[in-house]
């Protein structure tokens, strides 16, 4: 929606639908002149499913006037900011490279079970395929839709072992998330589901991690899923050593790397206990690591 092609061949139909974590999110097209389609890596999350977790409906609209959303709820500080109207949260959607006039508005009931958006036809060229959940709509869609009890999303690296196992390399922005998934990919038997995001969620009596369309640097994204092993906080150091976490001292970092609905209480109380309940079932080290092939290698000997 930001005036750019999608980065695919065009995908003309009534109605896609994208699943992550195992959570389908479904969008219609209001008129037959509204063209969808995905980017990549969204592609590779395509699925037919007829019943949804979320339905969304897109129409186009003149978004000029829209000035008045209700009551604005959070700031995001980028593109978007969230507004309270008449019991629908209202996201909307704006670019400084585009003008004052919001691109996209979303309005979604409170349990995110359904929605529409509204699409600024001028900022589109007629034959364009659009994506309405193009990011972060998406991903603020899939973090209100685990906080309403089905698990949680955090910055970092998972992959998957020749044993298929999974693991979580776990770090803020510059933690060394991509350098290991880099290293990580030259490994044989390994898998990695994303370099930057990754859900989890718990299934039966197991925790699991899911893959994910928004991936960091390296670009590593996949739809793969396995059950969660261990979970390494990340930290630079002088040498490549393990160290055993306290469970509350892992809670705490785990949410701290965490991506939560802050502006809703109910998303907030779930995802602390899901942290602490994570960090009481799976074993968590600080893995402190120089940044090169030694890194992969130190873990290697030690999980293979």
């Amino acid at each position: 929606m930001t005036g750019r092609d999608l980065n695919m061949p065009e995908r003309e139909s009534d109605s896609l639908c994208v699943r992550i974590a195992d959570i389908a999110m479904a969008v219609s097209p209001a008129s037959s002149d509204l063209c969808l389609g995905v980017e990549q890596p969204m592609q590779q999350f395509l699925v037919n499913e007829p019943n949804p977790d979320l339905h969304v409906r897109a129409a186009w609209a003149d978004l000029a006037a829209s000035n008045h959303l209700g009551l604005k709820i959070f700031d995001s500080g980028g593109v978007w900011q969230l507004y309270r109207n008449n019991g629908r949260e209202v996201f909307r959607f704006a670019s400084s490279l585009l003008g004052p006039t919001p691109y996209k508005i979303g309005l979604f009931e409170p349990d995110f079970r359904s929605g529409d958006v509204l699409l600024h036809r001028s900022y589109s060229r007629p034959e364009q395929a659009i994506d309405p959940l193009e990011y972060p709509l998406s991903e603020l869609l899939m973090v209100n839709l685990l906080a309403a009890g089905r698990g949680l999303e955090v910055h970092a690296c998972g992959f998957v072992d020749h044993r298929g196992n999974g693991h979580l390399l776990l770090g803020q922005s510059g933690a060394g998330k991509t350098t290991i998934a880099r290293l990580l990919e030259a490994m044989p038997g390994m898998t990695i589901l994303s370099d930057d995001r990754i859900v989890l969620r718990k299934k039966g009596e197991q925790f699991l991690i899911y893959g994910t369309p928004w991936h960091g640097e390296a670009r590593f994204s996949s739809p793969a899923s396995a059950r969660l092993s261990r979970m390494l906080l990340l930290r630079h150091g002088p040498k490549n050593e393990l160290a055993s976490l306290r469970q509350t001292n892992a809670a705490g970092r785990l949410f701290a790397c965490s991506f939560v609905p802050f502006y809703d209480p109910g998303g907030l109380d779930f995802s602390l206990c899901f942290c602490d309940e994570v960090t009481k079932a799976v074993p968590c080290f600080e893995f402190q690591f120089v940044p090169n092939e030694s890194a992969v290698e130190f873990l290697r000997q030690r999980y293979s």
